[in-house]
């Protein structure tokens, strides 16, 4: 495992070390485990960006899509165990 060096403000290094002994951890184990948290929303957050422009591109190469009230319509009765055909898609007013 490598080692880096992080300068914390005075005030943050208190409020982890309370934080950490609330939770029953280290103030290392502590910091590690939110730097792991936010690196997985952040890829997580990219992931999400990506699916969205493909799926818009895709929108935007074909012209079609499906009006949300349809689409919404059609999950809730699907949630409720009801059939339900899939809305059809429809070119996009320009």
């Amino acid at each position: 495992m490598s080692t880096t060096t992080i300068r914390l403000p005075q005030d943050l290094k208190e409020r982890i070390a309370r934080a950490a002994e609330r939770a029953g951890t280290t103030a290392h184990s502590f910091m590690l485990e939110a730097i792991a948290e936010k690196a997985e929303q952040e890829e997580r957050r990219g992931q999400f960006q990506d699916t969205a422009e493909r799926r818009y591109a895709g929108i935007a190469a074909s012209g079609k899509t499906v009006p949300w009230s349809e689409m919404r319509r059609h999950l809730e009765r699907r949630l409720s165990g009801e059939k339900s055909a899939k809305p059809k898609s429809r070119t996009l007013a320009r």
